[in-house]
């Protein structure tokens, strides 16, 4: 296994302390996928030019709340932000290096679907600003892309790939595994293929079946059977072995990286340093204060036009719900969390923020470990995570 990298305190990692990440939120998509619960939107028309004078006006004033901090990160998320026009991806990236500054190795990452309409838009997309693209191919089987009701195949996909690459400096993208019936030769196979492409970083997901989507609906009708839980052990741990072999080790439950290709936008969040959202549903993290924007593009419009921005909640976070939190997104990171500063947010002993028993059970189960300065959970306690959060937080 390589060497652990120390995340927390790599000074030259942009989502230190002296820098904010920025999330833009474009809501909208051409279909909506049967497994997807993000706050994503159809519709038959979208005002190209009402949206960018609106996230402009949202970005203006999440720039007089959040001040000082130049920008480590930009992350355009979606809904699909390869639709939105370059011209608007321009002028946002723009406004963001007016209010802010930028970090000299800022990174400006933007979520593409691996269509042929979008990826013709990638070199302008390069050359607004963006400097790396998350590409949700999902898969490389042409029978999962339709079960996933993905609009594109298999060689469009890869067409899509191959033009981000010339297009970008850094590329990612998404596979989506252990999908009802998928074996594991099946998916070694697909992930063998996976990793030939040469990409610095891969979004490895299994599928999860989340409340309110189409998935949801029909597995609640048996209409629909997800993996068996032992088998979706068996990909992981499959998936695990051949990302470490390929030099892309797991650094977060499901990002893979050659190490200093780490999504740094990401990064924040897990870290849990300070990041700024604007757009429909976008939430924030900064100075203590956690935002929420309106959720339906149409309220959130209405709430821009009232009141200047598109804020629906905003609720200061004390010490001991920041550490909470702090703990929750941290365990993710294959590096765990540096147990002072958690207890530096909540004012008090670590030990009075975990159940310390559970803590000491788990271990002596080899699901975490704990030296002197750091809690993380181990590679064989990442197939539990959910039910380890549940043990260790008080």
């Amino acid at each position: 296994m390589p060497a652990p990298l120390d995340y927390a305190r790599d000074e030259r990692r942009p989502g230190c302390e002296d820098t904010l990440a920025l999330y833009i939120h474009w809501p909208f998509c051409v279909s909506k996928c049967p497994y997807c619960d993000f706050n994503s939107h159809v519709r038959s028309s979208v005002d190209q030019e009402l949206w960018q004078k609106a996230l402009l006006a949202d970005l203006a004033h999440e720039a007089t709340v959040e001040r000082g901090r130049k920008l480590g990160s930009i992350f355009f998320g979606g809904g699909t932000p390869s639709l939105m026009p370059p011209g608007t991806v321009a002028a946002l990236i723009e406004a963001a290096g007016r209010h802010w500054g930028f970090a000299p190795d800022i990174e400006i990452t933007l979520e593409a679907n691996p269509s042929s309409v979008e990826a013709a838009r990638f070199a302008d997309l390069a050359a607004a600003g963006v400097n790396r693209v998350s590409l949700g191919l999902q898969s490389l089987d042409d029978r999962a892309l339709r079960f996933l009701g993905r609009a594109h195949d298999v060689t469009e996909g890869l067409a899509a790939l191959e033009t981000a690459q010339e297009a970008f400096r850094r590329v990612s993208f998404d596979l989506i595994y252990a999908l009802p019936d998928q074996s594991e030769a099946k998916w070694r196979a697909q992930l063998t293929r996976a990793l030939a492409f040469g990409t610095g970083h891969l979004s490895l997901y299994q599928l999860t079946i989340e409340p309110g989507t189409r998935f949801a609906a029909l597995a609640a009708k048996g209409e629909l059977e997800p993996a068996d839980p032992d088998h979706a052990a068996a990909l992981y741990e499959l998936t695990q072995e051949m990302t470490e072999a390929a030099n892309l080790p797991a650094y977060e439950i499901s990002n893979h990286a050659r190490p200093g290709e780490e999504s740094r936008h990401n990064l924040a969040y897990w870290l849990y340093q300070n990041y700024s959202g604007v757009g429909p549903g976008a939430h924030g993290r900064r100075g203590g204060v956690a935002t929420q924007r309106h959720r339906k593009p149409e309220n959130w419009l209405s709430a821009l036009d009232r009141n200047g921005h598109g804020i629906v909640e905003e609720m200061p976070i004390d010490g001991s719900a920041a550490a909470v939190e702090a703990l929750l997104m941290g365990l993710r990171l294959r590096e765990g969390v540096e147990m002072d500063r958690i207890a530096a947010l909540a004012d008090r002993a670590f030990d009075t923020i975990v159940d310390g028993r559970a803590v000491a059970r788990l271990a002596d189960q080899g699901l975490v470990a704990r030296d002197e300065h750091r809690l993380r959970v181990t590679p064989a306690g990442m197939l539990l995570l959910d039910a380890i959060l549940a043990e260790i937080v008080r």
